[in-house]
């Protein structure tokens, strides 16, 4: 049995403030940790938790092999990002949980690392969820097509080409914009390797009832034991 990998839950927001989403994601987030065994959490919360804990020498020193961004918002304040980027390209995890991807727009070398970049979402709808990888850990619980009804990001690009496609839409989701219902490719989740490093990202995780839902909690515990090599395919269990 390996030693518990541990990962460090970053809430804070320097925009949009996704409060009860977030309280309920740190709980459960440690939940899953506990439960599967794998991995134990710590949380960075504040600017001054930003200032003082996204630094290599202190993840380094807490032995630290990844970080959640928990539906993080605008310029967060990490100290040097490209210092932080490149603590993760040794060989560390980045997950990334919905609102991630409306973090550092500021930033480009950011958002290559996350290869997506929220541009809107209308009103709250049901999609039908294609995977698109049936083996990875992330989706290999579901169904060919997931339905679930959430916040439903839109991006500013479709980076199918730099990403391993988990989830996405073969339609624009139903939720009043312009396109609705126009057939179209919708990345919903992806991961990718970054240097040595490992990334996973889902657009899911604005509401409660996702976040209580058991698909959901796999699609996350899926994703971040492969982000920590700990499980490369196969479902996992809760």
């Amino acid at each position: 049995m390996h030693a518990k990998k541990r990962l460090l839950i970053v809430t804070h927001t320097a925009g949009f403030r996704h409060s009860d989403s977030i309280e309920r994601g740190e709980k459960i987030l440690a939940a899953l940790g506990a439960r599967s065994g794998h991995f134990e959490v710590e949380y960075c919360r504040t600017a001054d938790d930003v200032r003082k804990m996204l630094t290599p020498e202190f993840l380094n020193a807490g032995k630290f092999d990844g970080v959640v961004f928990l539906n993080t918002t605008g310029d967060i304040g990490i100290p040097d990002l490209g210092a932080f980027l490149a603590w993760l390209q040794q060989g560390k995890a980045f997950i990334g949980i919905h609102a991630a991807a409306d973090t550092y727009h500021n930033r480009p070398e950011y958002l290559e690392m996350l290869q997506g970049e929220f541009a809107y979402h209308g009103r709250q709808t049901t999609v039908e969820a294609k995977v698109e990888q049936p083996d990875h850990p992330a989706v290999a619980h579901l169904a060919p097509a997931w339905v679930v009804f959430d916040e439903i990001y839109l991006f500013k690009e479709n980076n199918r080409r730099n990403v391993t496609v988990l989830l996405s839409m073969d339609r624009h989701p139903d939720d009043g914009t312009p396109n609705a219902g126009k057939p179209g490719d919708y990345l919903l989740a992806w991961c990718r390797e970054y240097g040595n490093g490992r990334v996973f990202y889902t657009a899911l995780g604005h509401r409660l009832d996702v976040w209580d839902s058991e698909e959901y909690q796999r699609h996350l515990l899926g994703g971040i034991l492969w982000a920590l090599r700990l499980q490369e395919r196969g479902a996992v269990k809760l």
